[in-house]
């Protein structure tokens, strides 16, 4: 395309059509089901635009799949003339998907354009699976899924992607101990092949912070803390309300914070015989759980270390962001005696405690992040339209 000028009537026509959009989408979604649906006249005033302006517009939108006209009810009360036109946002005009790639799983949820649910499925997957293998599970949850719910391929808009490790913004992931192989792999260019639309390939960690902030236990907070609680804890963080990802995508990395003079790796703070424990073996770590719940003083001693370490963990980017909300998720999430004691702890190691909170969303937070992450790219592609172009207009 061409270089756009503010007086180039395709860009002029780009802008109405965003707005009329971004208008009728609004409309709909606030609207009971069975209301759904915005007419000329609200159209206009919501916009601000000429009638005409915004009855080419709309007509344009119907001709491209994006909006539908809503037939006249039949019976009822007759009125007088012909009857308002009514207008809907299509939002099943093409679908999204979130993908949660693991060490023992991998699951995948489908949206329409609305981002709303349509379907999920999750498939495990070993720990040592090689690199083809894991992305195999993939694409086979992914079409199992899109089956059931009789989407096509061809349907999807965009895909987001939640995978360990420290990601570069064209989708590699730069360094990953969790799955083998993963370091250095072009993950979003691989599944480009598969799904021919973008793939945006994201820390799982950072997806389930945008998740939380959506729909889960950080709504309506802009500065947010997510602690993907393991062995090896990682977190995701949103300033203002917009992902933090660093210079190359490894802030939040609070597992390598052991490396700064301590003697303890991750894996040897919860051995109770001294021998580091498998940093993928969640079954094994909810047994040191159980046994300090019993009263194993060995258990209860590995426990207190995991804890304060968590904490300190935490405590570094609390005191370096001060987020409103520190939600903590993954598997130690659930464990008896986890969130009390970080609580305690931030409110003496901080100078002002945030609220501490467990995810709302549990297993379903990095899926949910990298679904939000796919409609946060496709409303980028219907509704933005560059700002200086926006103020130009406005100030003509």
């Amino acid at each position: 395309m061409g270089r756009l000028t503010g007086g180039d009537p395709s860009l002029l026509r780009r802008i109405n059509s965003a707005v009329v959009l971004q208008a009728l989408r609004a409309a709909t979604a606030s609207a009971p089901p069975d209301a759904a649906s915005a007419s000329l006249t609200d159209l206009t005033l919501a916009t601000g635009l000429s009638r005409p302006t915004v009855e080419g517009v709309v007509d344009g939108l119907i001709d491209s799949g994006l909006a539908a006209e809503v037939p006249a009810e039949e019976g009822g009360v007759r009125r007088q003339g012909r009857p308002a036109r009514r207008f809907r946002f299509r939002a099943e005009a093409g679908h999204l998907l979130g993908i949660e790639i693991g060490a023992h799983r991998v699951a995948a949820l489908l949206s329409d354009l609305d981002g709303r649910a349509l379907g999920s499925t999750v498939r495990e997957v070993s720990e040592k699976a090689p690199v083809d293998e894991r992305l195999d599970r993939v694409r086979a949850a992914v079409a199992e899924l899109l089956r059931h719910a009789g989407v096509g391929r061809h349907s999807l808009r965009a895909v987001g992607v939640g995978s360990p490790g420290i990601v570069e913004a064209d989708g590699t992931v730069h360094l990953c101990t969790a799955l083998p192989g993963w370091t250095g792999l072009p993950l979003g260019e691989r599944l480009r092949r598969s799904f021919r639309c973008p793939v945006l390939v994201e820390n799982d960690a950072n997806t389930a912070a945008v998740a939380e902030h959506w729909k889960g236990a950080a709504v309506g907070s802009d500065d947010v803390v997510f602690v993907l609680a393991g062995l090896s804890p990682g977190a995701g963080s949103l300033i203002g309300g917009r992902l933090h990802r660093g210079y190359g995508g490894a802030a939040g990395e609070i597992g390598a914070l052991h490396l700064l003079g301590r003697e303890a790796s991750p894996e040897q703070v919860l051995s109770t015989t001294g021998e580091p424990l498998n940093p993928l073996d969640e079954a094994q770590v909810v047994r040191v759980f159980a046994l300090a719940r019993d009263g194993d003083a060995r258990a209860r001693a590995a426990v207190d270390r995991f804890v304060r370490r968590l904490v300190h963990d935490t405590a570094a980017l609390v005191l370096a962001l001060d987020p409103e909300v520190v939600v903590v998720g993954g598997w130690a999430a659930g464990l008896d005696g986890m969130l009390d004691p970080l609580r305690d702890e931030l409110a003496r190691y901080c100078l002002r405690p945030p609220q501490v909170a467990q995810s709302l969303l549990g297993e379903a937070a990095v899926t949910t992040g990298a679904l939000r992450l796919a409609l946060d790219h496709v409303e980028a592609e219907l509704f933005a339209v560059d700002s200086t172009v926006t103020a130009r207009r406005a100030g003509r």
